[in-house]
C-alpha cells in the first residue's frame, strides 16, 4: 500500500478500536467514580504520575530516533535489536531507583501503588520496540487489536472487583492486565517481532545523539502532563487530587475520540512525508482542520451539560469539580492539535530540541500560574494554569509549524470559533426559557439538541467549501481503482 493508504487504514483500525476503548472506558469510569472513594483516585492518580514521570528516563527520547527515517535505522531489525538492548539496560536502573524511592519516602497505600505501577510500567517499556515497529510501518491493526482487548478484559475484571468492595487494588488490576496483554500479544501470539539484543557502536550512536536532543523535549512534554497531579498531590491533598484527576478524565474524553488515534498514525506519516512540502503541508492542514473543528464542537457540548452529567452519572459527591471540568475544557479546545505540531516539527523537521523550548516555556508558565493560582482557587486554578500554559505553547508550536509546512490559521479557526459561540449562547438561552428548570434530563437534553443543531449549521454556511476539500482529499487517498480499500471485514 502507499503512504496514503496505510494511513488511512491505520487510522481507521485505530479510530475503531478507539471507539470501543471510548465507549468501554467511559462507562468504567462512571462506574467506578460511583463506586469507589474520591481518596482513592486521588492516591493512584499521584502514584501513577509520578511514575509516567519519571519512567522518561528510560526511553532516553529513543522512540523518536527510531520512528525518524534515518540511515542508521533503514536496517529496521538492527535498530529494533539495539532500540530494545537500550531499553532493557534504561529500564531496569529506572525501576530499581523508582522502587527504593518508594520504600524510602513513602508508606500506606500511596507505597502500593507506587511499587506496583512501576513494575508493570516497566513491564510495559519492554514491549516499547515491536509498537514502534508497527508505528514507523503506519500499520496499526495490531495496536488496535491490543487496545480492544485491554479495555473489555480490564473493565470487566476491574468492575467486578470494585462491585465486590475492592478499592485501590481494583484500580491498580487494570495496569495487571495491560502489561500481560501486551507482552502475550506482541512477543507470544504472531509476534511482531523476536527480542534480541543487539551491540552496534553506529546505530548506538545515532540513537544516543538523538535521543540526547530528543530527552529534554519528552521529559518536558510529561512534565507537562503529570506535573500538575503531582502538585495537586503534595499541596492540596488526596481528596483534591481525585477530584482533579477526574475532572481531567472526563474533559479530555474528546481528545481520546479523534486526536489520539490520528495523532498515533500521522506521526510515522510526517516522518515519511518530509523533504515533500507540499503533500506534508496539505497533510498537516487536513489532519489539524478535522482535529479543531471535532474538538471545538465535543468540549461546547460538555461545557453546556458539564451540571447535569456529574449529577446524573457521578454523583453529588462529585459536584466540587465542576468550574475545574468546565475550565478543563479550554484544554479539550487546542489539546489535540499539540502532539501533531509537535510531530511535525520533531519527526518531519527533525528539530526536537524547538519542541523542547517550547515546552520549558510552557513549563515556567504552568509552575508560576500553579503557585499563584492553586493556593487561592483550589483546583479550578490548577485548570487555569494549565489553560495558561496549553495557550502559550500552542502559539508558539504553531508559529514554529510554518517553517516545515504551509497553513492559515484563519481557515483553522475561524468557522468552528464562530459556530461554538453562537451554539453556546443560543443554547443557554434556549435552556433559559420557562418550562426546563428543574428537570436535568430535559434541561441536558434541549442543550445538547440546541448546540448541535446550531454548531453543525453554522460550520455548514461558513466552512461548506473546506468541507468539501476535506472529503476529497480523503476519498482520493481511500480509493484504490474506484474501490475503497478499507475493507469493512477489516474493521467489523
Amino acid at each position: 500500500m502507499s503512504l496514503g493508504q496505510r494511513t488511512i487504514e491505520s487510522a481507521t483500525w485505530t479510530i475503531t478500536a478507539n471507539l470501543v476503548r471510548i465507549v468501554v472506558g467511559f462507562v468504567r469510569s462512571v462506574l467506578l467514580a460511583r463506586w469507589l472513594p474520591v481518596e482513592v483516585f486521588g492516591v493512584y492518580a499521584l502514584a501513577f504520575s509520578i511514575v509516567q514521570l519519571s519512567v522518561i528516563v528510560a526511553d532516553f527520547g529513543m522512540s523518536g530516533a527510531f520512528v525518524h527515517r534515518a540511515p542508521e535505522t533503514e536496517d529496521e531489525g538492527r535498530a529494533a535489536a539495539v532500540h530494545f538492548t537500550f531499553r532493557v539496560s534504561f529500564t531496569l536502573i529506572w525501576a530499581a531507583l523508582l522502587v527504593g524511592g518508594a520504600l524510602l519516602f513513602t508508606s500506606g497505600q500511596l507505597r502500593t501503588a507506587l511499587l506496583l505501577i512501576t513494575a508493570t510500567t516497566g513491564g510495559m517499556e519492554l514491549t516499547a520496540t515491536p509498537f514502534l515497529i508497527l508505528m514507523r510501518r503506519v500499520t496499526q491493526q495490531r495496536t488496535a487489536m491490543i487496545q480492544s482487548f485491554n479495555v473489555v478484559i480490564s473493565t470487566l475484571i476491574v468492575l467486578g472487583l470494585a462491585w465486590r468492595g475492592v478499592t485501590l487494588w481494583a484500580l491498580l488490576t487494570g495496569n495487571l492486565v495491560a502489561v500481560t496483554l501486551n507482552v502475550v500479544l506482541l512477543y507470544i501470539w504472531r509476534p511482531v517481532w523476536r527480542p534480541r539484543l543487539a551491540w552496534d557502536p553506529y546505530v548506538m550512536r545515532y540513537f544516543l545523539r538523538f535521543g540526547r536532543h530528543n530527552l529534554l523535549g519528552a521529559i518536558l512534554f510529561q512534565a507537562l502532563d503529570r506535573i500538575d497531579d503531582i502538585w495537586v498531590g503534595l499541596y492540596l491533598g488526596e481528596t483534591a487530587t481525585g477530584l482533579y484527576s477526574r475532572a481531567y478524565t472526563f474533559a479530555t474524553y474528546p481528545r481520546q475520540i479523534l486526536a489520539e488515534p490520528v495523532n498515533w498514525v500521522v506521526g510515522g506519516a510526517y516522518a515519511e512525508l518530509k523533504g515533500d512540502r507540499l503533500r506534508l503541508s496539505r497533510a498537516f492542514f487536513y489532519v489539524n482542520a478535522i482535529l479543531v473543528r471535532s474538538a471545538f464542537f465535543l468540549a461546547g457540548l460538555l461545557a453546556l451539560v458539564a451540571p447535569e452529567f456529574i449529577r446524573l452519572l457521578l454523583g453529588e459527591k462529585w459536584l466540587p469539580m465542576l468550574h475545574a471540568f468546565r475550565l478543563m475544557l479550554i484544554f479539550t479546545l487546542f489539546d489535540p492539535i499539540k502532539v501533531t505540531v509537535a510531530s511535525l516539527i520533531g519527526l518531519a523537521g527533525g528539530k526536537p530540541e524547538q519542541v523542547a523550548r517550547t515546552s520549558l516555556v510552557q513549563l515556567v508558565v504552568m509552575v508560576v500560574g500553579l503557585f499563584l493560582l492553586g493556593p487561592p482557587f483550589g483546583i479550578a486554578g490548577v485548570a487555569l494554569a494549565v489553560d495558561g500554559m496549553l495557550v502559550v505553547g500552542i502559539a508558539v508550536l504553531l508559529w514554529q509549524a510554518r517553517d516545515y509546512a504551509d497553513y492559515s490559521l484563519k481557515r483553522l479557526f475561524v468557522a468552528p470559533c464562530l459556530a461554538l459561540i453562537i451554539g453556546l449562547v443560543l443554547a443557554i438561552s434556549v435552556v433559559m426559557l420557562p418550562g426546563f428548570a428543574g428537570s436535568d434530563w430535559r434541561a441536558g437534553f434541549m442543550k445538547i439538541l440546541a448546540f448541535s443543531t446550531t454548531y453543525g449549521i453554522i460550520l455548514l454556511l461558513l466552512d461548506w467549501h473546506q468541507l468539501s476539500d476535506m472529503l476529497i482529499w480523503l476519498n482520493t487517498r481511500i480509493s484504490i481503482k474506484g474501490h475503497s480499500f478499507v475493507k469493512l471485514d477489516k474493521i467489523t
